[in-house]
């Protein structure tokens, strides 16, 4: 028996055109002799919809969409659907008006339902807003063509339960462990499962200590693509009841691939694929997809961002160059009378190099005339913070009227250092439509251009722009550790903070300063309310400042985050 994956990109409420794709796929599948086709976690709406679903007319047309799939799929392939269903019951029993389902088409009308059993509420998750969970774990069995097959369908979180990998367990129940009563030859998850450094990889390994644990194969689809801040990257697998790697699907892209089931040994056949576990390659390409989907699916076609002749732009340069054709990037220089010469030389040597247009618009000029109509408020004061940063916001209202005027995407090029500690200026170097590495710490924004360039074999991002010490060229002969510790101690310190959540006690422990921790503590508390302010950034760690970040703004007392 053959079981078709398809790995897809929906585009949130575009639900004409993912079920296009739906159907494009049922019919490949078809050609290719599958009885199956499994496609990822709400398909059909994209996720997640959040609010959208909150509209009646939403979840009619996902309704209607179903019928007319229904009719269309060709008449011998069951073609398993990630949609929006309604709970029947909510108003005489109560509960969440809709599922978050799964519904086997087949034959021109709907065969069987599925119904999600557990709804994550952690990060980025907070699926009980709006659904009720399914209340038991479900089979769809297939008697037809000489097939007898019992196929255990489960839905992302119901398979991440599992006490003996975890050592705990977040939920009352197992919906695996459920189906394992139920004498399920196979098991498939229908998943939309957000990325996160390594997490391909955690999913591998937890799918195989399942499989082997209670000797059954299964079949894992995921979506891929960009949503907001949220990267989904694909990397379907199927496992044998052994816990071998059967098939793998690509990694942050859209992709096809056909599994053999063996009646006989009740298991899927395949060889181990190869797994690249290069850690650069797998952020780049979450990134870089990242941005690529945020432009598209917007509607833009062009992108804007700030060269300052600094690493940060430099990486997102080129992750806008790969993302789109290069030729439709624009690279704005902006020198002061601070800029350093090697800066717009190092600028314009990285725009040649990865094929991006450029302009220089001096902001000398500029500068004096906020100088001069601030002159009488602020004299007799001392120049300092709030003269720099009115450098940075000439820059970013240059940039936003370029968006504007050409309706551009601009890209802002903070990294996650930066913006955890309050080092960028709010409504200056903040402006954009997408923060494209606000999730990159510092250090990783250096790994990544010494790997781009090793890489490419050859110097993408010029050498002097990696070696040179950091700097916001706001003040004379300034450098970022004028203000910040070294970024191998800040970063590492705010590892410990924000995603093991340690004390500062621990921290000290661990042989860092007790008043550089003190002071991070301090600077990360402050930089609250310019977080809230900024523009979305792709998630690439376990812990980002985006949907998944809630902390207040008005509050004190916090020993540690």
């Amino acid at each position: 028996m053959k079981i078709a994956i398809a790995q897809l990109n929906p585009t949130i409420g575009d639900l004409e055109n993912n079920a296009q794709m739906i159907l494009k796929s049922a019919e490949i599948a078809a050609v290719q002799g599958a009885l199956v086709l499994l496609t990822p976690e709400l398909s059909l709406c994209g996720y997640p919809p959040r609010d959208l679903l909150n509209y009646p007319v939403f979840i009619d047309q996902m309704d209607q969409l179903i019928e007319d799939l229904a009719q269309k799929i060709p008449n011998d392939l069951i073609v398993c659907v990630g949609t929006v269903t309604r709970n029947l019951k909510a108003s005489e029993q109560g509960g969440k008006e809709l599922f978050n389902s799964i519904v086997a088409l087949y034959q021109g009308d709907v065969l069987a339902k599925f119904h999600k059993r557990l709804l994550p509420t952690y990060d980025v998750f907070d699926e009980d807003r709006y659904f009720e969970p399914g209340h038991e774990s479900q089979v769809l069995a297939l008697h037809t063509e000489g097939v007898d097959l019992r196929i255990g369908v489960t839905i992302c979180e119901d398979l991440w339960n599992d006490e003996q990998f975890w050592g705990k367990r977040s939920y009352a129940i197992n919906p695996l462990a459920d189906l394992m009563d139920k004498n399920v030859d196979i098991v498939v998850n229908l998943s939309a499962s957000p990325y996160s450094l390594n997490k391909p990889a955690l999913r591998s390994s937890m799918l195989s200590y399942s499989a082997s644990r209670y000797q059954v194969p299964i079949v894992y689809v995921n979506q891929v693509g960009g949503n907001d801040d949220l990267i989904f990257d694909g990397h379907s697998l199927a496992v044998n009841q052994t816990g071998k790697v059967v098939a793998q699907l690509e990694g942050f892209e859209s992709d096809f691939q056909v599994l053999t089931f063996d009646s006989q040994k009740h298991d899927l056949i395949g060889e181990s694929p190869e797994v690249s576990e290069d850690e650069n390659l797998e952020i780049w390409s979450a990134l870089v997809l990242g941005v690529r989907d945020y432009a598209r699916k917007c509607g833009f076609s062009k992108i804007v961002l700030g060269l300052s002749g600094g690493i940060d732009s430099a990486l997102v340069a080129a992750i806008a160059a790969e993302a789109i054709a290069a030729s439709q990037v624009l690279g704005v220089l902006m020198p002061s009378s601070y800029s350093s010469e090697h800066s717009v030389k190092d600028a314009l040597q990285l725009a040649q190099n990865l094929g991006i247009q450029t302009q220089t618009l001096a902001i000398g000029d500029l500068m004096s005339g906020f100088d001069r109509t601030l002159e009488p408020l602020f004299a007799g004061t001392e120049p300092g913070v709030a003269e720099e940063n009115i450098q940075s916001r000439i820059r970013g209202n240059l940039l936003m009227a370029i968006a504007n005027k050409f309706g551009h995407l601009l890209l802002s090029t903070g990294n996650k250092s930066e913006m955890a500690v309050g080092y960028c200026t709010l409504y200056g170097d903040m402006d954009g439509g997408l923060a494209a590495i606000a999730d990159v710490p510092k250090t990783r924004v250096y790994s990544l251009c010494r790997w781009l360039n090793q890489r490419s074999g050859k110097e993408i991002i010029p050498e002097n722009i990696i070696v040179k010490p950091p700097s916001a060229e706001l003040k004379p002969d300034q450098c970022d550790q004028d203000s910040l510790p070294d970024y191998d101690t800040l970063d590492d310190i705010l590892h410990r903070l924000i995603h093991d959540h340690q004390s500062p006690e621990i921290i000290a422990a661990a042989g860092h300063d007790r008043a550089i921790i003190n002071k991070i503590l301090h600077l990360v508390k402050r930089a609250e309310f310019k977080r809230r302010q900024a523009p979305p950034g792709l998630k690439i760690t376990s812990r980002a400042f985006g949907t998944g970040w809630r902390m207040p703004i008005a509050a004190k007392g916090i020993p540690s985050l």
